[in-house]
């Protein structure tokens, strides 16, 4: 058995990508692959032959990893996959959180939110870095925001890099106190290129968790330090200077899966934070999944033993 509970706060699922952005086609292929904006590119692991990335393989990825459970939000560059993950969420209630997603690009998001709501998603995910010149604070969002507030649903939300976007979600939070907030990417920490230390901008979304529903969570961190590459040294300072700003106890560990995994294993999406001699041993059981088990209500988790490899 694991010594650390883990839990995964930042991930997606479709059974097929089929969809656009800005003009530009995604759509699923096989062998893990999709044309992506114009380029074919490796999306998912490449033993996923037929493109589905199924809450199934997730499951025997979660299992042989010691994950106990996982928070699945959306992207407008996956499609909307309500339908898909509602069946989820009732098939696997326990090791699944699922956030809905409205169109929020077109007139009306505001009744599909409602509905989503309806139907009994608990979250509901934004990927506002692809809403930049479209306010968080206009009048159909702040009513869907207190609306949010009043039913106790969550939001997921991805800011665009630096501080661009932090002044709007700031209104939100102090409009709506009551809002339990999940912020992705680690604020978008800047990569190794820009260390953290030598541009704050990035700082101004951590420190949003400064309010108290808020809470920040990793998701894609590999994928923001991959040209650093495993055991990233990087990522782990970025992760101290968060908690630096807001304390441990407000981060929460996140994979991205099933992108960030092309790269490497989903267990090594996680045991640089175990292996790491830069954090605490408490430090390391907040972040990679008290925190998320308090903040989603995540219960009776199953124990998953440790599985040897045939290598070893």
């Amino acid at each position: 058995m694991n010594q650390y509970l883990i839990i995964d706060a930042h991930s997606h699922l479709w059974l097929k990508q089929d969809t656009s952005w800005d003009g530009k086609v995604i759509r699923s292929l096989k062998n893990g692959r999709s044309i992506f904006l114009g380029e074919e590119v490796q999306m998912i692991p490449p033993f996923i032959i037929d493109g589905r990335n199924s809450a199934e393989v997730f499951l025997s990825n979660m299992d042989y990893a010691q994950v106990g459970a996982a928070v699945v939000v959306q992207e407008f560059i996956d499609g909307l996959q309500n339908d898909y993950l509602a069946e989820v969420s009732q098939k696997y209630p326990k090791r699944f959180f699922v956030f809905g997603m409205a169109d929020y690009l077109h007139d009306g998001f505001e009744q599909q939110a409602s509905a989503l709501m309806d139907a009994k998603f608990r979250g509901l995910a934004i990927p506002g870095h692809r809403l930049l010149g479209r306010p968080l604070t206009s009048d159909p969002m702040m009513r869907m925001f207190r609306e949010m507030e009043r039913r106790g649903v969550m939001l997921s939300i991805t800011l665009a890099d630096g501080d661009r976007q932090t002044g709007e979600l700031k209104e939100v939070v102090e409009e709506c106190p009551k809002l339990k907030i999940a912020i992705g990417h680690l604020g978008m920490a800047n990569p190794p290129q820009t260390p953290c230390w030598e541009n704050p901008s990035w700082q101004a979304q951590i420190k949003l968790a400064r309010h108290e529903g808020v809470m920040i969570e990793s998701g894609g961190i590999t994928w923001l330090y991959n040209t650093e590459f495993y055991p990233f040294p990087s990522a782990v300072r970025a992760i101290k200077e968060a908690a630096g700003l807001v304390g441990m106890e407000k981060l929460m560990w996140g994979s991205d899966y099933p992108r960030t995994i092309t790269a490497i294993t989903y267990r090594m999406s996680y045991d640089f934070i175990i292996k790491s001699e830069e954090l605490t041993e408490e430090e390391k059981r907040l972040f990679l999944g008290e925190n998320a088990r308090g903040f989603y209500g995540f219960a009776d988790l199953p124990e998953l033993p440790y599985i040897k490899n045939m290598s070893e």
